[in-house]
């Protein structure tokens, strides 16, 4: 750790430990809206991406191509997909199973933005959401802040880490990693500004159907669901992977 996040964190310790405990996952509406000025990114672009839970097959092989090309630490992931039993209260007999692709959902009013104390997390003016790794001081409050568990504190680099849709390799003209190994083309990945873009058209054909996660916490998430069963759409937090909805 270099000495500014040394310095930094004797403040944070000499000024409250308690204040480390708030839990800032209960942000209000009011700090979400009170964004700063997005930077750096391609201008008059708004990247997002779609997941076809129709075609997901639970290979994880998304998991595998994302901690390859990152190089996340062992057992720490950018995205992962989880695993669901559904089982009709009525008929238990019947039971079936749902993929769900998990990472950072690039919101167009991201609550882990603005409570970060150093800036290290921004917002690109494409909309996607990155961690300044050499800024960050590993305090945390973005992790707690995220209604969607996407974050976490990589225990190599005691940084923040999270899904940045492989950024580096969407300004050299490649698909994210996850996107291009997903066998059943489950992900799709696009410029939502530009209206003949594979993403565009695929959410406009599918309109009815598109859902997100949580979307009652009011952050406009830019991963985009076809296929999910309305039940899951806040049941993201780590439950049991087998459960029976109401």
């Amino acid at each position: 750790m270099d000495i500014s996040k040394r310095q930094f964190l004797s403040k944070v310790a000499t000024l409250s430990v308690g204040a480390v405990l708030v839990p800032l996952s209960s942000t209000s509406q009011a700090g979400i809206n009170d964004q700063p000025p997005r930077r750096n990114g391609e201008t008059g672009k708004r990247w997002a991406m779609v997941v076809d839970l129709r075609k997901c097959i639970g290979c994880q092989s998304c998991t595998v191509a994302c901690t390859i090309e990152n190089q996340s630490p062992i057992g720490q992931f950018r995205t992962h997909v989880d695993q669901y039993e559904i089982q009709d209260r009525e008929h238990p007999e019947n039971i079936t199973s749902l993929m769900l692709p998990r990472l950072c959902n690039h919101c167009d009013l991201p609550p882990c933005v603005p409570v970060c104390p150093v800036q290290a997390t921004y917002q690109q003016k494409d909309g996607i959401v990155v961690v300044d790794s050499d800024r960050c001081v590993g305090c945390g409050y973005c992790v707690q802040a995220c209604p969607y568990d996407a974050r976490f504190i990589n225990k190599e680099t005691n940084s923040v880490d999270k899904c940045t849709f492989c950024t580096h390799r969407l300004e050299a003209g490649l698909l994210p990693a996850c996107v291009e190994s997903c066998i059943g083309g489950a992900r799709v990945i696009g410029d939502l500004n530009q209206a003949d873009s594979q993403i565009s058209q695929l959410i406009n054909e599918h309109k009815k159907d598109i859902k997100v996660l949580k979307p009652q916490a009011g952050t406009k998430p830019h991963v985009f669901y076809i296929g999910l069963n309305k039940a899951f759409e806040n049941r993201i937090n780590g439950q049991s992977a087998v459960w029976q909805p109401k």
